[in-house]
This record gives C-alpha cells, sequence and structure tokens, in this order.
C-alpha cells in the first residue's frame, strides 16, 4: 500500500512511520507542518525510495486533495496534542485537530481512500482514583479540555462521515504514549532528561495522578492491526494495562539512573489536571487478536531512558527552551 501519515515527524507518527518501514513493505508519504512538535532528525535514516516527506498543512486542501488521491490510505496522527497549551490558546487546537480533520474526511471521501483516524482516551474525560472501571469503546464522551474537547469533536466528525457519506474508517483511542522521539515538553522524557542532565525531576502537586501508560512501538503495531483487520466504522481502545501514577513513574526513573527515589521536586499542579485514565482493550485483544511487546511497563520505561541517553544530539535543542517555558509558569 502507499500509506498517508499525517503528523509523521512528531512523536507518535514518528514511530509509526519506522515501524511500517521496518514491518512492511509499503510506501509512506509523511505530511507534517513541522511545528514545534515536528522533527525531521526523527526520520533519519529511512529509506528514501520508500518514505518520502511533504511539508504542508492538513487544513490546506488542495495539498491534501492532491495527495489522497494517490493514496491507498491515510493514517491520521496529526494534531495539537499539549494541554497545557490548549489551556493558553486553544484556537491552534480547533484549526488543527477540528478543520484540519474535517479537510481529510472530504479528501478520503471524494478519492475513495482508507481512512484510520488516531485519537486519546482523554475524550472520555477522567475516573477516580479509586474506580474499578476502566473506559470502554462504549463510555460516554466527557472531555475537559480545550485539547480533548477538539479530539473528540473530531472523532464525531468520522463517526458521521462514515454514516452519512460511507467513508472507509475506523477510529482508535490511545492511552498516555511514552518512547522514543518524544518532545521533552512531555512528562516521562522531562524528566529523563531533567536526571540525565544533573537536574531534579518535576512532580505536579502530589504526583497522585494516574496514566495507562503504552510504548509506542505498541500503538504502532495495534493500529497497523485495526488498518488490515479493523471493522469499518467501529472504534477500538489501546492500552496496555501500564496504569502507574506520576509519583511512581518519577520514582522509577530516579531509581533507573541509579538515584535516590526521592530526589524530585514538587511544583503548582496543572489547571483541571485529571485524576485517572483507565483503558479496556479488550475488543482489540479478542477481535483482532493484538497483544503488546511491552506488557510490563518497567521494561520499556528502561528501554526509553536508554533511546534518550543514547541520543542527547535529538533532545538537546528542545531542552533549554521547554524548561525556561515551564519555569514561566510556575512548574
Amino acid at each position: 500500500m502507499k500509506v498517508i501519515v499525517t503528523g509523521g515527524a512528531g512523536f507518535i507518527g514518528s514511530n509509526y512511520v519506522h515501524y511500517l518501514m521496518e514491518k512492511t513493505d509499503h510506501s509512506v508519504v509523511v505530511l507534517d507542518k513541522l511545528t514545534y512538535a515536528g522533527n525531521m532528525a526523527s526520520l533519519e535514516g529511512l529509506p528514501a525510495e520508500r518514505c518520502s516527506f511533504v511539508k504542508g498543512d492538513i487544513c490546506d486542501a488542495g495539498l491534501v486533495d492532491e495527495l489522497v488521491a494517490g493514496a491507498d490510505a491515510v493514517v491520521h496522527y496529526a494534531a495539537e496534542s499539549h494541554n497545557d497549551n490548549s489551556l493558553d490558546d486553544p484556537r491552534p487546537f480547533l484549526d488543527t485537530n477540528v478543520i484540519g480533520t474535517f479537510t481529510l474526511l472530504e479528501a478520503v471521501r471524494r478519492h475513495g481512500v482508507r481512512y484510520h483516524h488516531i485519537s486519546t482516551d482523554e475524550v472520555y474525560g477522567d475516573l477516580e482514583l479509586d474506580d474499578p472501571e476502566r473506559f470502554t469503546e462504549s463510555t460516554p464522551y466527557n472531555p475537559s479540555s480545550p485539547y480533548s474537547s477538539t479530539k473528540a469533536a473530531s472523532d464525531l466528525l468520522v463517526r458521521a462521515w462514515v454514516r452519512s457519506f460511507g467513508v472507509q474508517a475506523t477510529i482508535s483511542n490511545c492511552s498516555n504514549n511514552y518512547g522514543p522521539y518524544q518532545h521533552v515538553e512531555k512528562f516521562i522524557p522531562r524528566q529523563i532528561t531533567n536526571v540525565l542532565r544533573g537536574e531534579r525531576p518535576k512532580l505536579y502537586g502530589a504526583g497522585e495522578n494516574v496514566r495507562d501508560w503504552i510504548h509506542a512501538n505498541d500503538h504502532s503495531s495495534a493500529v497497523m492491526t485495526i488498518l488490515e483487520k479493523g471493522a469499518i466504522g467501529e472504534t477500538y481502545l489501546i492500552g496496555a494495562d501500564g496504569e502507574k501514577n506520576n509519583k511512581q513513574v518519577v520514582e522509577l526513573i530516579l531509581t533507573h539512573l541509579g538515584q535516590p527515589s526521592d530526589a524530585y521536586d514538587h511544583v503548582k499542579d496543572r489547571p483541571g489536571h485529571d485524576l485517572r485514565y483507565a483503558i479496556d482493550s479488550s475488543k482489540l485483544r479478542s477481535e483482532l487478536g493484538w497483544t503488546p511487546q511491552y506488557a510490563d511497563f518497567d521494561s520499556g520505561l528502561a528501554a526509553t531512558i536508554d533511546w534518550y541517553r543514547d541520543n542527547e544530539s535529538w533532545w538537546a535543542p528542545q531542552k533549554d527552551a521547554t524548561e525556561a517555558r515551564y519555569a514561566a509558569q510556575g512548574q
């Protein structure tokens, strides 16, 4: 197949492009706007005969139509995704996450191209810390930030285009990703790179907020499984049973890097910080036969720490500006 990967120079998208290059014989066209979160260095070393790059905006209807006309499938990763940024300036989230998705849907509708939509578990809101339940495909949407609300809107657009226009689409909502090529503004790489620089990690509030972590390679394998086997119009939740609170994650990072587990600082909590996310991925596993490689969070975290230790040249250019921005926010 010829697959368009939007946002393929970003964190999760670039991991998916690497996965396709290693595990399939598909060719890929990466469409990326190269905002601050996109990084061409994340695509270095990929075979030029199978992977090409187009700098462009998914809201550019003419460009999108031209690319989609020659493709077999579109996998839509491109998104504004940082909650703190959405609280500071929501407008880019509306443009990219809503209008961008609409533009792609219209293009795949015109050309009859298979479409897979990448979304987040944050559309479901959050759970109480002691709630025994987890999110399922039937959990009502209850987003709590500009970011999650625009992702919820994009999911609903996809469902409407399937029902109203017969678009050949599937949706996946995934839990929090970690792994190579993640911008240092994000929680896990921020803490890892702080320790590698001899600085103390930063923990929002009391650190009790729980996330259901999944390695980006496992997300990639799940998406490929859905693209190949998923039923049109269906939604699949992707998770690896990796629930950890933020305090546990920071302490594990410190331990892996040979530091005392309490060598971190508490900082001001984020406004509207969701308490807990938890994914029930049993539909994906039972119906499509998917299983994660990194079922053990600790082993996946160790591999991620090794990658950041070995790739300082990739993350160092981002680090100072990121920490200056957090310092200005008291975080």
